[in-house]
């Protein structure tokens, strides 16, 4: 469909944004469960209006959950140990290679040439961003696997709900029962770890707590939409150009340094695109 690269490119940018308040969040950990308590919000309301999905989407949909709660921690770890400009292009340009192979060797997709030239054009920019300031040192190794860790997460429920969602016999029921089946996850463990003094943390800065859940619901809400129609590969590629936009951010907000191994990197990424518009 000819929209789809219009909404994954537009999740891209939400993704970036909500990432970056994330990242700057004092309480990150608070940022992230009222996160998640917006998704089972929404997911709640989503799920109320929409028909349920078929059983063969429910496994996808119960497996959805728990990948999600791992990326999660794993995202906040990264986070919490790592630069936002290289932390966040490790985690997600981990995906795009690895959902391609997955899709390939469980699912049975083939790329024609002209986009898996594409996936690996904007998979090798992806690289060179998370590698732009170098190869990391020994004190960088517990951020890098936490990174890279989180990559993984994302290829694995990236294939998880794009088969899901092409099972469940309705796009908005599945990413409604996404939402609510991964929302309590993480409040729950973080209240029964904290109990009412966890429940206070998310009171100061609970308004950028709303707006990062509703545009991270959104930014995957979409995706998970167009993987409905489109190629999973693809789409997991021209999600994570959020990275481009992500490398602005950092040095616009956070003051980290670009420079020109990052500049090339970003063009490297949107000649990838490029070519898989032209494929």
């Amino acid at each position: 469909m000819a929209g789809v690269p219009v909404a994954v490119l537009t999740a891209a940018l939400l993704h970036a944004i909500w990432n970056a308040l994330s990242h700057a969040a004092s309480d990150k950990a608070a940022r992230t469960v009222m996160i998640n308590l917006v998704y089972t919000v929404c997911g709640g309301l989503i799920a109320c209006f929409t028909p349920v999905p078929d059983g063969a989407a429910w496994p996808c949909l119960l497996a959805s959950a728990l990948l999600q709660a791992v990326y999660q921690v794993l995202l906040l770890q990264a986070y919490r140990l790592g630069d936002f400009g290289q932390m966040y292009p490790i985690a997600r340009g981990t995906s795009p290679w690895l959902v391609a192979l997955l899709s390939t060797l469980v699912l049975g997709q083939t790329l024609p040439p002209g986009q898996a030239l594409g996936v690996v054009v904007i998979s090798a920019g992806l690289a060179g961003l998370a590698l732009a300031d170098g190869l990391p040192g020994r004190a960088q190794l517990p951020a890098l696997s936490a990174a890279l860790g989180t990559g993984v997460m994302i290829a694995c429920y990236t294939v998880v709900d794009g088969t899901g969602v092409r099972e469940s016999g309705t796009v908005l029921g599945y990413i409604g029962w996404m939402f609510l089946l991964q929302g309590p996850v993480l409040p729950l463990l973080a209240l029964a770890r904290g109990g009412r003094e966890f429940a206070r943390r998310l009171r100061p800065d609970w308004r950028t707590g709303v707006l990062g859940g509703l545009l991270s619901l959104a930014a995957y809400g979409l995706v998970v939409g167009a993987q409905a129609f489109g190629d999973l590969a693809t789409i997991a590629a021209l999600r994570e150009t959020s990275i481009v936009i992500a490398a602005v951010i950092g040095t616009l907000v956070f003051h980290e340094r670009l420079g020109r191994r990052r500049l090339a990197a970003s063009a490297a990424v949107l000649a990838g695109i490029a070519v898989l518009q032209l494929a």
